[in-house]
């Protein structure tokens, strides 16, 4: 059978663009092909549904004056036209316009609580990874040593480091500093609620962008109560960078310090022991297992919908799961799921 050609359609036949109807083009008939082409008459405006609009480099957002521009957008010092430098998201704050990355690395600020693991042991110092672009440091002379917080380092410290942290070892520490010349962070755990961690699960929600990730500037430490549904008490840290630890709930040197009148520098060096570097896991009951792993899985869906995780968010995510699993006994494994994870994000958006 044989294949008939046609021939190409004429100039005059030719589709009309598809941009033609939203933008109105100044057309002159007397111009030629070697003329520069015309700009649009009027460009579409900024309004108040293009916030969640996904922006790629080089495009235009805006050419108004009155906008401001923000992280991820360019303006020539010459133009007021306003391009965008990043994929993702176009957000508006006031007169502010940003674009949100979808995924980025963690910038460190001094404060922030962040969750690490350990990579590296050099001399005097630890090498941690906590999802930023560079390694950051945790010097010696900034963590706990049992049998003395006030006392000099020495080289006999020095060779013991791998007794207090080694490589693949988590740890909950604060950024003290930032180093001006590349931008390196220093940790310190030079209070009893940092240190290692154990009795729990590791989770990254890291790099997520795009309005996602853990709220910087909120209670990042916190405890659920799950013995309404057979477990323990659950904690949860939530670190800035993006990694989050949860675990078994234990009493901690600070509150039986709290019990026995107040932690301070005289009795500070009985609290810190040994056991606080201690690499072996206590028993946790099965229920509790249960409640960690729902937990973790409401913090990824908070993460998938690119939904910011709190406090609030994850207990009212962790309220609205259980609600939901009680809810929907009996019916379809698939459509209890997309259930689930419906009202889940639901819960915590709203």
């Amino acid at each position: 059978m044989g294949l008939a050609v046609l021939p190409p359609d004429s100039e005059d036949d030719a589709p009309v663009q598809k941009h033609a109807q939203d933008v109105d083009i100044i057309s002159d008939s007397d111009e030629s092909m070697n003329d520069e082409p015309s700009r649009p008459s009027k460009r579409a405006r900024l309004s108040s549904s293009t916030s969640r609009t996904i922006v790629l480099p080089g495009e235009v957002i805006t050419d108004e004056s009155s906008w401001m521009r923000g992280h991820g957008t360019y303006m020539n010092d010459s133009s007021t036209i306003m391009t965008a430098t990043l994929a993702g998201p176009l957000l508006k704050t006031n007169k502010l316009l940003s674009v949100a990355p979808l995924r980025a690395r963690y910038n460190p600020e001094i404060g922030d609580l962040v969750v690490g693991r350990i990579v590296e042991v050099q001399k005097s110092r630890w090498k941690v990874d906590v999802a930023a672009p560079l390694l950051a440091q945790l010097p010696l002379s900034s963590i706990n040593l049992p049998g003395g917080v006030l006392r000099r380092r020495t080289t006999a410290d020095e060779l013991q480091m791998r007794n207090y942290f080694q490589e693949g070892d988590l740890l909950v520490a604060e950024v003290q500093q930032i180093g001006s010349s590349d931008g390196t962070a220093s940790l310190h755990t030079r209070s009893l609620k940092y240190g290692k961690l154990r009795n729990g699960t590791f989770l990254s929600v890291s790099g997520t962008g795009g309005g996602g990730g853990v709220v910087r500037s909120r209670r990042q430490v916190f405890t659920i109560n799950s013995g309404a549904q057979g477990g323990g008490d659950v904690d949860v840290i939530l670190g800035v960078n993006g990694y989050v630890w949860l675990s078994k709930h234990i009493e901690q040197a600070e509150d039986q310090g709290k019990m026995s009148g107040g932690v301070s520098i005289s009795n500070l060096d009985d609290m810190v022991s040994s056991s606080i570097y201690s690499s072996q896991n206590d028993s946790i009951e099965e229920g509790t297992r249960r409640e960690i792993a729902r937990i973790a899985e409401c913090i990824r869906i908070l993460a998938e919908n690119a939904v910011r995780v709190d406090e609030d968010t994850v207990v009212r995510a962790y309220e609205a799961a259980v609600d939901a699993e009680m809810s929907v006994e009996g019916q379809d494994e698939l459509s209890v799921l997309d259930n689930i994870r419906r009202r889940i994000v639901d819960a915590a958006i709203h």
